[in-house]
């Protein structure tokens, strides 16, 4: 059994700050993922946020780079602007997730949908930009983390995402648990494993991505903790999903806290039942509830 460090992504609150920084560090959460909602990425206090975090001994381990912002943001548009403007947004954000102590940065290979038409061009524009990146990346030391993306976006199987990364030997993998939609962690992992460097983890009912807390959807944990430790996989089990009481897509009786994150990542490890706070995860939801 591996004992992997906590880690929670800004993207699961609405205020990431001081407050929330200790409150992971009382919950025992070791590091954290800066993610943000598009508009957002612009303003924020990256620097400040960086010594609140080290003032509460919190790691800032990952980046994820915007993927949408008020202009279009897509390493695989087939306009060449916007592929320009994409890498220049992304190489600046590299720069900053480095000068937080950020080693890794989790990028999106596309923006979706992604016609059949044109998959193949766009999967070429996406390899050109990744390979790019891989470079500003390495100039910053920063490790660039290609996510395994749902429906028909670029790096939804297994076979394609390993395409992607293999334009540059630098580039690794975000394994994200809820988003395989056309195959199994088991044939993920057997495929992937020595590639992952980062995880975003959250359940899910397999007919679409759900962000929810494993336990309340349909993912077989103890199977899946078994394949991470097969492969080798000891770094952050980084949690994305809703901390809100009742989102949508999922009944809880109340909102999420760094404690429930912590002690559900705990009963994963232990291969123990899962607590949930609620009904869990909703039936026969439509694509975009």
């Amino acid at each position: 059994m591996i004992t992997r460090p906590v880690s929670i992504s800004t993207s699961c609150v609405p205020r990431p700050d001081a407050a929330l920084l200790e409150s992971f560090a009382r919950a025992g959460v070791a590091c954290a993922e800066i993610s943000l909602p598009g508009r957002d990425y612009a303003g924020f206090p990256y620097a400040a946020f960086a010594v609140h975090a080290h003032d509460a001994g919190v790691a800032i381990r990952s980046f994820h780079l915007p993927f949408y912002t008020e202009e279009t943001v897509d390493p695989a548009a087939l306009d060449p602007g916007v592929r320009r403007r994409t890498a220049e947004l992304h190489a600046r954000y590299v720069g900053i997730a480095a000068s937080m102590g950020a080693r890794i940065a989790v990028v999106h290979a596309c923006l979706e949908p992604v016609a059949d038409a044109d998959r193949a061009e766009r999967l070429e524009r996406s390899k050109e930009s990744m390979a790019a990146l891989a470079e500003a990346g390495a100039a910053e030391g920063v490790t660039i983390c290609v996510e395994n993306l749902p429906r028909s976006c670029l790096g939804n199987r297994a076979a394609e995402l390993a395409e992607i990364v293999a334009v540059d030997p630098r580039l690794r993998v975000c394994f994200d648990t809820n988003h395989l939609l056309g195959e199994s962690h088991a044939d993920f992992l057997a495929a992937l494993g020595p590639l992952i460097a980062t995880t975003h983890v959250s359940d899910y009912d397999f007919a679409n991505e759900r962000h929810w807390l494993p336990g309340e959807g349909r993912i077989d944990w103890k199977a899946l903790a078994d394949g991470l430790d097969a492969i080798g996989y000891a770094d952050a089990f980084n949690y994305e999903l809703d901390f809100r009481g009742n989102p949508k897509t999922v009944a809880r009786d109340r909102d999420l806290t760094p404690d429930d994150i912590v002690r559900n990542a705990r009963e994963i490890e232990a291969r123990k039942p899962l607590t949930v706070h609620g009904a869990g995860g909703l039936p026969d939801l439509p694509m975009w509830p």
